[in-house]
């Protein structure tokens, strides 16, 4: 049987001035920059990989019809005019409001047809926004310094949660590489997982779709079975939803 196929968004975005194109190439000019590191953890997990570049609003659904899954990657802040706040926070990095767009527009309409979402980082955040929540524009203390593979703090998961299900624990070791977090949730949303300063770190929906994320790079702990379980989790919805989309279609 053929393998799922997870789109994954390249939510990292390169300015122009800061390529250093060929003398032969094109001249500078965006581009987008995505770690192999979630192409391999889906892989690993079982499915295929596509890269989704954040183009025009119009290609999202034609681009869901083809996709079983979506991974919505770390990256830069979301701006806060996309979940209705005007004071921007001095400490507030980079933002790209097209990209944010394009994202917030994937992740909602993927959540309406039932696509299996799986959040990691900017992603959690991007599935609070999606569904009217907003967040907290700055946080100290989430940025460690150490190796995306070396683990800082602890989470608590809560029981029964199907985050706890799915990772198989409910206290995790993870990496943290934030200063921004879900602050209000958003409609059907719950917490479920929470650093030791009560930081939300983990959310998932109320309904049956797989709509879920974390606040940790789980892409780069996924030798350790409890955080490769979610790309497993993703992948396993993937093939379900795939298999159910067929049977409609017969």
């Amino acid at each position: 049987m053929s393998r799922p196929l997870i789109g994954v968004t390249t939510s990292e975005v390169r300015l122009a001035e800061h390529t250093d194109p060929l003398p032969e190439g094109d001249p500078p000019q965006r581009e987008m920059a995505l770690g192999m590191v979630y192409m391999r953890s889906i892989e690993r997990a079982g499915g295929i990989p596509v890269v989704l570049p954040p183009l025009g609003h119009d290609t999202i659904a034609p681009t869901l019809e083809r996709l079983d899954g979506v991974c919505l990657s770390g990256g830069p802040d979301i701006d806060p005019h996309g979940y209705g706040e005007e004071e921007r926070d001095p400490q507030l990095g980079t933002t790209e409001p097209t990209l944010d767009g394009y994202e917030l527009a994937l992740a909602q309409l993927a959540d309406a047809r039932g696509v299996p979402v799986l959040g990691i980082c900017r992603g959690v955040q991007t599935l609070n926004v999606a569904r009217g929540g907003t967040l907290h524009q700055h946080l100290e203390g989430h940025r460690q310094t150490e190796a995306g593979r070396i683990t800082t703090h602890s989470v608590r998961i809560e029981p029964g949660s199907r985050l706890a299900r799915v990772m198989g624990v409910t206290e995790a070791d993870v990496n943290s590489f934030h200063h921004q977090a879900a602050d209000r949730l958003g409609q059907g949303l719950r917490a479920v997982a929470w650093a030791p300063d009560g930081l939300v770190e983990g959310i998932e929906s109320d309904g049956d779709a797989f709509y879920l994320g974390v606040q940790w790079h789980a892409e780069s702990l996924v030798d350790r079975a409890e955080h490769c379980a979610l790309f497993r989790e993703l992948v396993a919805e993937a093939d379900a939803w795939r298999a159910a989309r067929e049977r409609r279609a017969a």
